[in-house]
């Protein structure tokens, strides 16, 4: 059965996505079946595969809103154990569709049920918010990997972020528990970067990944080929950096 992992922070710009696809990508190298969930509207996950998510019949908006839609008629291909569920744009209007629906927290869940024996991992990437959306991913959910980039503001409503992680967990999802936090966009020659670090293990002791993800071009320029870093460039340092996060991903199976 699918580990179904949240990659979260309601503030933009950290590395979400990043982390989500080629954290993926890395885990489909090393031989397990994995789907990324775009329930983001930006769609970046989307295009970071090489989806024209603006032209699809059926992705996201269309699995939460339409009951006539399965899961399966809308999810993609990349490679044969990498798959994607791809946000559309009208993915941003589902909040609003969904506004009266009963169970409107649990729309992703029941759907992902149909689905959950086929993969190894599942992957949800959030949108920068903590809406509806949002809760839909962590409710369908039993695990959470926090990107935190390397910058002073990084933790700026961290806080909020494990608030709303412990609301969920008490009303919604009660197996909901934090994998760990990862440092992004990591540069050696700031030491800011190091008053991050120290700072961040305050609020996850041992729950901080050792793989650091650095600020890198490659990293950077993957996405706009529609591209994981591992196909893009495999020697950078950037997929290098999210090879050792997949393997230590794979370690905390059995915990």
């Amino acid at each position: 059965m699918a580990r179904i992992i949240s990659i979260v922070n309601q503030k933009g710009g950290v590395g979400k996505t990043t982390t989500a696809v080629n954290l993926a990508a890395w885990l489909a190298e090393f031989g397990k079946k994995v789907l990324i969930i775009d329930i983001d509207p930006q769609g970046n996950a989307s295009a970071g595969l090489g989806i024209d998510y603006k032209n699809l019949n059926k992705g996201m908006y269309e699995v939460l809103v339409d009951p006539n839609t399965r899961i399966t008629e809308a999810i993609k291909s990349f490679k044969p154990n990498l798959h994607i569920l791809p946000a559309t744009p009208d993915l941003a209007g589902a909040a609003v569709d969904l506004v009266e629906v009963e169970g409107r927290e649990f729309k992703l869940e029941e759907n992902i049920k149909e689905i959950f024996d086929l993969y190894d991992y599942i992957l949800v990437d959030n949108p920068p918010s903590l809406g509806l959306l949002t809760i839909n991913g962590l409710v369908a959910s039993r695990e959470i990997i926090i990107p935190v980039q390397c910058e002073y503001y990084a933790l700026e409503g961290l806080s909020q972020l494990v608030n709303t992680i412990g609301l969920i967990r008490e009303h919604l999802q009660p197996e909901l528990k934090i994998l760990g936090a990862v440092m992004t966009m990591y540069d050696s020659r700031n030491k800011l970067s190091e008053a991050v670090f120290n700072e961040l293990y305050q609020h996850f002791p041992a729950r901080i990944f050792r793989s650091v993800v650095p600020r890198t071009v490659r990293l950077a320029e993957a996405p706009s080929h529609g591209l994981p870093v591992r196909e893009y460039d495999p020697k950078s340092r950037g997929s290098k950096a999210y090879q050792r996060l997949a393997r230590e991903v794979i370690l905390t199976e059995t915990n």
